[in-house]
């Protein structure tokens, strides 16, 4: 490849820039010299001011410039950027403002239950005025949930001027800042409500226990595998409060198999007659006597489950079986004697086990203390039990033994020692995680005598034709409620004169044992009706 020429200025080109050079510097001089002739100025100051004057003429260019070049630039944004210039805008200017309602969010906020910056908004709040007090419906600040209102309802009801039993709050199954808050204006059951008609009471969902503080039932969905745990001082209301669940039952429930043991003697006396077995007793022994029969009824049940299980067969259906025991407390206390002691601890042991075993084969316990003390029923009992339920008591630490230890952990609960000793019957039910003051209902005794002489001409009527239903008939038409063997033996068909051949004859027609009075051996009326209806 050749070389590259190199381009060599000649001495023309030179001469050339040199004229320019010189031409152009006698034209500056020529310049400077008229300004400053004209301005009559030294050369430096005539130097100066021409330098001054080319500087600010350079910013001035370059100023316009990038103006020009901005806004040609602006004008060729895309059309998404401007709308997002707009929204930024527009987020940056004040919203519009909404109304607070005062007296909510003054009662909320000082109490506690939400932030001293957070209000509640007059859009979000409902009132309506009820025959017993005033209800609000509202929406909580979004960082809120009902769980803030319920542990602060003390402080919101002094900031309502009123007691936490004037208060009763409900929460929304659809969202956990919707509350709904009751105020009322006198102190809950001033005024008692009228007992339930049979109608009410047949056509409410569950088992209804009392009245709510507006007057409503309430009550727990089922007995079905649940237990229930009242406790309360004495002379509250327990035995009221349960001789109404029991008629209440025989109203509603169906049919069912009662077993009852009257610690306290005489409170439950009225539903001996309907009764598969009453006990009237304070003996620990009785109290294993009536465990060891519902248990021997449990484990057959469940043989029976597992029977059905093993042969791929539909789960038998049992009829309910209830057992309520009245002054539970005196029956796991022993009397010193080693014998005692012993009963007292199968009696921990075999109720723990009923409590806790029996729910599935339909078996349930409601269970009455009116010393619920930490040593009045043994724990690994008392934590057997759902529902839980307390009248009035002194202490905090006598309510958790009633409704469970952690009981005041919960949301918005109730202290039973708030309540009115002098109400007899009130107290706090605690079910499903949810505390509800009520008033169990009282019902006259002829009204309770009528529900159980129903209840009982029912049950006989299901009985099936035997030998044990014509002895009853026999002796309720005779007006007796004993009858010697000697005389029901013939009346039943048996011929024998010899009396122990004739009683053994009758002993396995009846499927009854005999029973030796003062009078001499023979039957009772009430062990033959609850063999009838506990074979039915």
């Amino acid at each position: 490849m050749g070389k590259r020429q190199q381009h060599k200025p000649n001495n023309e080109e030179m001469y050339g820039q040199l004229a320019g050079a010189i031409g152009g510097l006698a034209i500056v001089f020529g310049i400077l010299a008229a300004i400053k002739d004209k301005l009559g100025l030294s050369w430096p100051a005539t130097l100066v001011l021409v330098v001054g004057v080319l500087v600010a003429l350079g910013y001035a260019a370059w100023w316009i410039r990038t103006r020009v070049k901005a806004l040609w630039g602006r004008e060729a944004q895309p059309v998404a950027a401007l709308k997002q210039e707009a929204s930024t805008v527009l987020e940056g200017a004040e919203a519009p403002q909404r109304a607070v309602h005062a007296a909510l969010t003054a009662a909320l906020s000082r109490a506690g239950a939400i932030g001293k910056d957070e209000v509640i908004l007059d859009d979000d709040v409902t009132i309506e005025q009820l025959d017993v007090g005033t209800l609000y419906s509202f929406l909580l600040p979004a960082s809120r949930t009902s769980e803030d209102v319920g542990a602060k309802l003390g402080p919101v009801a002094s900031m309502f001027g009123v007691t936490r039993l004037h208060l009763k709050l409900e929460t929304s199954r659809k969202s956990e800042r919707h509350v709904r808050l009751l105020v009322l204006k006198e102190p809950p059951f001033t005024r008692p409500f009228s007992p339930p008609t049979r109608q009410e009471i047949a056509a409410f969902s569950g088992v209804p226990l009392g009245h709510d503080v507006t007057g409503e039932l309430v009550g727990v969905p089922t007995f079905d595998k649940a237990s229930l745990l009242v406790g309360g001082m004495t002379q509250t209301g327990k035995t009221t409060l349960v001789n109404g669940l029991i008629t209440c039952l025989l109203i509603g429930y169906g049919d069912f198999d009662l077993y009852l043991l009257d610690g306290k003697l005489c409170g439950l006396t009225e539903f001996q007659k309907i009764a598969v077995r009453y006990e009237a007793s304070d003996d620990p022994a009785v109290l294993e006597s009536l465990l060891d029969e519902l248990i021997s009824l449990v484990d057959g049940r469940y043989e029976k489950m597992q029977e059905a299980k093993r042969n791929r067969q539909p789960a038998p259906v049992f009829k309910p079986v209830i057992f309520i025991i009245d002054e539970a407390a005196d029956f796991y206390v022993d009397d010193g004697s080693k014998e005692s002691q012993e009963t007292v601890r199968r009696n921990e042991d075999k109720s723990r086990k009923l409590v806790s075993k029996s729910l599935e084969s339909g078996i349930s316990t409601v269970m009455m203390t009116q010393r619920p003390s930490n040593d009045a029923i043994p724990v690994k009992v008392r934590d057997q039990f759902l529902y839980r339920m307390c009248l009035y008591v002194a202490a905090k630490g006598t309510a958790k033994v009633a409704l469970g230890d952690s009981y005041f952990e919960t949301v918005a609960p109730i202290h039973p020692a708030l309540l009115d000793a002098n109400i007899k019957g009130q107290a706090v039910l605690f079910a499903g995680g949810t505390s509800t003051l009520i008033r169990g209902f009282w019902f006259r005794d002829e009204f309770i005598w009528q529900v159980v002489d129903e209840a009982l001409a029912r049950r006989e009527k299901a009985i099936p034709e035997s030998p044990l239903k014509r002895a009853i008939e026999l002796m309720r038409s005779n007006g007796a409620e004993f009858m010697l063997t000697a005389e029901l033996a013939p009346a039943l068909g048996i011929t024998e004169t010899e009396p122990a051949e004739a009683g053994k004859r009758l002993k396995e027609l009846l499927g009854v044992p005999s029973d030796r009075t003062a009078k001499g051996r023979g039957y009772k009326l009430a062990d033959l009706a609850t063999a009838a209806m506990s074979a039915s």
